[in-house]
């Protein structure tokens, strides 16, 4: 090798080296372990971290209210820079909004202290918007003929830790003696955690002979194509169901049986309704696009609510939400 050639290579591995030493390691890289500097957590060298993209992820039941916002403005106004992740539950969805690796969660149960603890350390703050109601509806499939109603106790004694209900007839004498095929949410969904808390008694705690699905839709599926199935879910899913599933009514204490409906939920009657939520990375308020976006999904946005199945927000609730976030867009200007 000539020792012109020799001395090229070697300037190159040179250049190589000290190229590897300087670039990509700066601190101000956000990475899932180690969000940016201002709390977003936007790593710019990476294309999928786009600052300039709205990210949303977490709930599945709010997942449909927050795509039908997402592309009800596109459509009226061309904005595209807003992004709805598959549901990865309201829990999964904090994991990553904790780290600033998101901007904005769905959520069906509030944040924990813990996750504000984390959303602190990593140099962010969480904006609560109430946006909707829902109800958590028991299903059965539709060719279950003999139950139409279950009390509190009965869904505790079905769903608790070391159940010893294993057949319908164990719930009711009367009732076919036939294995109760059980489907819910898995424990990284905000359902999962309301309902155990609320029903069961023992928040994040079930039998674990069940099939459980970060996917609605597949709890749908499941109850639908089992005669002896039950499963528990969002409303929405239940209300686009209806041909193949049965909702029924639940009783509290000694209350009678009330059935899911948007009336029934809209006032709590339904003992299993409860307020949902997107919870908002206050670092990114300021950003061009979120305020507009915001306030869509307050305002504008309250009309696909009832679409997805959920429940509108009472006028005074609304407006607790519409100011909530009024007030964080000023003190961030």
């Amino acid at each position: 090798m000539s020792p012109l050639r020799l001395g090229l290579l070697l300037l190159a591995s040179f250049a190589l080296i000290l190229s590897a030493g300087c670039g990509g390691g700066g601190s101000n890289a956000g990475s899932a372990d180690n969000p940016g500097s201002d709390g977003t957590g936007k790593n710019s060298d990476d294309p999928n971290n786009d600052p300039t993209i709205i990210s949303i992820d977490g709930s599945s039941t709010v997942f449909p209210i927050s795509e039908a916002v997402a592309d009800a403005i596109r459509e009226a106004r061309g904005v595209s820079n807003v992004q709805v992740a598959s549901p990865s539950g309201t829990t999964g969805g904090f994991d990553k909004f904790v780290l600033g690796n998101t901007d904005i969660n769905d959520a069906s149960r509030a944040i924990k202290e813990e996750e504000v603890k984390k959303c602190a350390e990593a140099g962010i703050e969480a904006l609560e918007l109430t946006v909707a109601i829902d109800g958590i509806s028991v299903v059965v499939n539709k060719q279950n003929t003999w139950c139409d109603s279950l009390t509190y106790d009965d869904l505790k004694k079905l769903w608790e830790p070391d159940s010893k209900i294993k057949t319908w007839k164990d719930l009711n004498s009367e009732w076919p003696d036939e294995t109760i095929k059980l489907y819910g949410p898995d424990d990284k969904s905000g359902t999962f955690e309301y309902f155990t808390k609320k029903v069961v008694g023992t928040k994040k705690k079930c039998r674990s002979d069940y099939e459980p699905a970060v996917e609605d839709n597949v709890l749908v599926a499941g109850v639908a194509g089992d005669k002896y199935a039950l499963g528990y879910f969002g409303y929405g899913y239940y209300v686009k169901n209806r041909k193949d599933l049965k909702g029924l009514s639940i009783a509290k204490g000694e209350g009678k049986p009330v059935a899911p409906s948007v009336k029934s939920i809209e006032s709590y009657e339904y003992p299993i309704s409860r307020p949902v939520f997107i919870y908002v990375n206050k670092n990114r308020l300021s950003d061009e696009g979120m305020a507009d976006f915001l306030r869509f999904y307050l305002k504008e946005g309250q009309k696909f609510v009832p679409r997805v199945g959920c429940v509108q927000l009472p006028k005074d609730e609304l407006a607790k939400s519409v100011k909530a976030l009024e007030d964080a867009l000023a003190a961030a200007k």
